[in-house]
């Protein structure tokens, strides 16, 4: 089994006490939150419909159910504002090699418009 789109033990245990249904908490105990966090995160990593969710993950429409479920009751919004309060923001790293703007953004002249001379300032276009 790949975990390529899965967590790493870390970020589980950053969020896995942000989550409804663990053990000790009032409600239904969830079978494996782990499990269920993955299928989200493959879902959207992979970009594919719930209902080509792989089977390790369990039913599609349960998990779909128990998305919508958390997404109703704000729990998804409440672990991204947690985790944003201490992002190391890794990803949002951008550099020139990454961003590329076309040739007029760096004040390159149009083809046929003509060179201004070293003496005169443009004042507006």
């Amino acid at each position: 089994m790949t975990k390529r789109y899965g967590l790493r033990d870390d970020q589980w245990e950053r969020i896995k006490e942000m989550l409804p249904g663990r053990e000790g908490t009032v409600g239904v105990t969830a079978r494996d939150n782990r499990l269920f966090v993955e299928a989200v995160l493959y879902r959207y990593r992979a970009g594919i419909p719930w209902r080509d969710l792989p089977e390790r993950f369990g039913d599609w429409k349960n998990t779909h159910r128990r998305f919508s479920r958390w997404a109703a009751r704000g729990v998804w919004r409440q672990i991204f504002a947690d985790l944003a309060q201490d992002a190391d923001n890794e990803y949002a790293m951008l550099d020139g090699t990454i961003v590329r703007a076309h040739r007029s953004a760096a004040g390159a002249h149009k083809k046929g418009e003509p060179l201004p001379s070293p003496n005169t300032t443009k004042l507006s276009d």
